[in-house]
């Protein structure tokens, strides 16, 4: 006769145990006839076995791990089993009793015991197997040292997976022979065990140079960067590429190929130029000064996608992604299509008195806005359109404005274009975005015909110093405007003319010329040891300190545009003298 009674959860030991009966043929091999239920509990607790052996077998995969019952938490409930012997036959109602005593008067009946199980005791012997044989999944790989290529082996992964483990051994013991049991193992495959082959392939990346480009043409000549071998290989990470067939991939770590590639952007990107045009005057069209050119910007995500995929074949070289900006205006069009009909307006400003390097350096900067065009609507900025000062971009040291003194510096003459620019689009009657005069008055900028010097001109200078200081303006009609610079040396004149549509804008102005005026200090003599006894040399010249206010009322049709003031005040300025060693009469100075 078998059986099974209910489950029931009681305390042992303070943790939550679990008490299962079972009805088998059997209790072991242990009598317990005739004895009293405490002699009986007695008897069991000092003979009962889970197994022939006493010891259960788990099994990890294909190792065996004999443990006693007690390290799983299984054990004897001998009262409770001594308890259900007692019973048996005892709680019948009467017919069923005289059925039971058939088997009570039987030469023997087995009982089965009652076990508790202590799942926490389980818990931690079922951990301490896993922590000392699970091991993480390694993937095979390939890694670098300085720039030789090796292979590293993969793994199985291997868990012990506690919940299924438990349910195997609970399921087990309650049987009547308890057998091996198997504990659930999660097993994880690597793609890939052995990465040997791929060596040659990721060597070869490193056994040469690589080398970017950028497309040439449209304009745009070929840019090169280079990589040695000792800077990819830190770049370098090895990627496993499919399931079935798996192969091994070298890429550049994308955070690095990235930060690369903006750098890259920087030195790539350039900005559409539109063509550049003379006005004729007799035919009134436009002639092509210089064909306009296309920008370009670099294609980030498409130029990874280029340099992974040749280096996932083994190529040395990569050429970039960019894409092209066609200019706003072609070269092509005409002076009807941009609304450019007239001479709208010109200026001249003289230089008499400047060296070579200075008229040098107002040709260098004058020519860049020869033929330029300036849309409708936009502002103008002096500075973006000319670029860069340096030695270069073809400009001369010649005398400049410089913290407080006049000195030597790299573009002296470049504000006399600036100036010149300032008066047109001030006597055109444009919107002024932003001027800056200088410290003091410059003779140059007060300058007409014949070296006359005319006061009335002053307050209407302007000075730029890249990028910080720029000079800017609106073209606030709805015509493209076209400007042409021309520098007549021998006249020591520079002129500059506004091509366009006239509006029916008037301007008309008024000064105040120099006012509150301030005598400079007299002049200041410094040593200077690399000039000779008795040589003196003026290195900044006097100008007289004072304030100018000039404004204007812009007009159409009568009715007023806009008005605007410009105030200036200029600092009182000394003359400055060099000397050489030991030489005489110089006149004494005062200690400011």
């Amino acid at each position: 006769m078998t059986g099974r009674g209910p489950e029931r959860v009681t305390p042992h030991n303070g943790t939550e145990t679990r008490a299962i009966h079972l009805r088998v043929a059997a209790v072991g091999n242990i009598d317990i006839g005739g004895l009293t239920v405490n002699e009986a509990k007695v008897q069991l607790a000092q003979s009962y076995q889970f197994s022939d052996s006493d010891y259960l077998t788990l099994k990890y995969l294909n190792e065996s791990i004999l443990v006693e019952a007690a390290q799983l938490g299984i054990r004897l409930d001998a009262a409770s089993t001594a308890k259900e012997a007692f019973q048996f036959g005892r709680s019948f109602p009467f017919k069923k009793w005289l059925w039971q005593q058939v088997f009570i008067f039987a030469p023997h009946i087995d009982l089965t015991p009652v076990l508790i199980f202590d799942e926490q005791a389980a818990v931690d012997l079922l951990r301490k197997i896993g922590d000392e044989r699970d091991q993480p999944l390694v993937e095979a790989g390939l890694k670098v040292n300085g720039i030789r290529v090796t292979a590293t082996n993969g793994q199985i992964g291997q868990a012990l997976v506690m919940n299924t483990s438990l349910a195997a051994i609970h399921e087990n013991f309650t049987k009547s022979k308890p057998g091996i049991i198997d504990l659930q193992i999660d097993e994880q495959h690597p793609l890939m065990m052995d990465t040997n082959e791929f060596i040659p392939l990721a060597q070869k990346i490193l056994n040469q140079p690589f080398i970017i480009e950028t497309p040439e043409g449209d304009g745009h000549l070929k840019r090169t960067w280079t990589i040695t071998p000792e800077n990819l290989a830190p770049m370098l990470a090895f990627i496993i590429n499919g399931k079935e067939t798996s192969s091994i991939v070298p890429q550049i770590n994308e955070e690095y190929l990235s930060n690369m590639l903006e750098s890259i952007s920087e030195q790539v990107i350039s900005f559409p130029e539109n063509p550049r045009f003379i006005f004729n005057d007799d035919t009134r069209k436009l002639d092509l000064f210089s064909k306009g050119k296309s920008g370009r910007t670099l294609d980030i995500k498409t130029s990874m996608d280029i340099i992974q995929n040749a280096l996932a074949s083994g190529n040395h070289q990569a050429i970039l992604s960019v894409d092209y900006h066609s200019p706003e205006v072609s070269n092509s069009s005409s002076a009807q299509e941009l609304g450019i009909t007239e001479l709208v307006h010109q200026e001249s400003s003289y230089f008499y008195g400047s060296d070579q390097a200075r008229i040098h350096n107002i040709e260098t900067a004058a020519i860049q806005f020869h033929g330029l065009l300036v849309p409708p609507g936009e502002v103008f900025s002096m500075a973006s359109a000319m670029g860069e000062i340096s030695l270069d971009s073809g400009y001369s040291e010649a005398l400049i404005i410089f913290n407080g003194k006049t000195i030597e510096g790299v573009g002296g003459g470049v504000c006399q274009v600036s100036t010149t620019l300032f008066r047109t689009a001030f006597f055109t009657g444009f919107p002024i975005v932003e001027r800056h005069p200088h410290a003091y008055r410059v003779s140059y900028y007060e300058k007409v015909f014949s070296n006359i010097r005319d006061s009335s001109l002053a307050g209407l200078d302007a000075t730029v110093y890249i990028p910080l200081v720029d000079l800017k303006f609106k073209n606030d009609t709805p015509y493209w405007l076209l400007m042409e610079t021309y520098v007549n040396r021998s006249a020591n004149r520079l002129t500059w003319k506004f091509y366009s549509t006239y509006d029916g804008r008037t301007m008309k102005w008024t000064t105040t010329g120099p006012i509150n005026t301030v005598e400079p200090k007299k002049p200041l003599y410094q040593l200077n040891t690399d000039l000779d006894t008795g040589e003196i040399k003026q290195i900044d010249w006097e100008a007289e300190g004072a304030d100018v206010t000039v404004s204007r009322t812009v007009s159409r049709d009568g009715n007023i545009l806009f008005e605007d003031t410009f105030f200036t005040r200029y600092k009182p300025w000394r003359a400055v003298y060099e000397y050489g060693p030991d030489t005489i009469d110089i006149p004494t100075q005062n200690e400011d």
